[in-house]
């Protein structure tokens, strides 16, 4: 568990990206795929990064100072939101800065909800994963909502939609908690 979990700073436009040293895990996904959820479940704390049933809640980029090691980015989703095209345009403009250019970014825990095949967007930004230098892994949320016999079956869809192995998506839920560990795992590679 985590000594000390906190609320860093939100950043609403690039000038307002945090300075510091720490290194950085980014969660990515559309719109309502459960982002904070997952933080939330990860950290072992309720409240922590804000959650909605609105998709498009999350409009900035978020920083969570984990024990002064490391930090947790909370990505505005990207695709389906009920907000005004030039607004969807400023969080393309900023999350496209911070994953091309933020020399702290060392992880990424890409999501999908296990119950609906990859976007465009998710194949794009997998494909974007790929051709990058960078460590992922791919966090297929809401299993809880899928029958047992369903779940193997939506995680050999989804790797091969993506173009990935079976084994780099990774079967999570917020509500029960399941997936905890090898996030915590991945996570440590990265740190180490």
């Amino acid at each position: 568990m985590f000594a000390k979990v906190e609320f860093m700073k939100s950043a609403h436009q690039l000038e307002d990206l945090p300075r510091h040293q720490f290194p950085e895990i980014a969660f990515s996904g559309r719109s309502n795929v459960g982002k904070s959820s997952l933080i939330n479940m990860l950290l072992g704390r309720k409240k922590m990064a804000r959650i909605s049933k609105t998709p498009g809640r999350t409009r900035s980029i978020n920083f969570f100072n984990i024990d002064d090691r490391f930090c947790l980015v909370d990505l505005p989703g990207y695709g389906y939101a009920k907000v005004p095209e030039q607004e969807k345009e400023k969080w393309a403009f900023l999350i496209e800065n911070y994953l091309h250019q933020r020399s702290n970014l060392k992880g990424i825990i890409q999501i999908v909800d296990v119950r609906h095949p990859p976007s465009e967007d998710d194949i794009m930004m997998v494909d974007w994963l790929k051709a990058m230098d960078i460590k992922y892994i791919i966090a297929a949320t809401k299993s809880d909502k899928l029958k047992n016999s369903q779940l193997k079956p939506q995680q050999k869809l989804i790797a091969e939609k993506l173009g990935v192995s079976k084994e780099k998506i990774l079967l999570t839920s917020a509500k029960n908690r399941r997936g905890r560990k090898p996030l915590l795992t991945f996570i440590r590679e990265i740190l180490n």
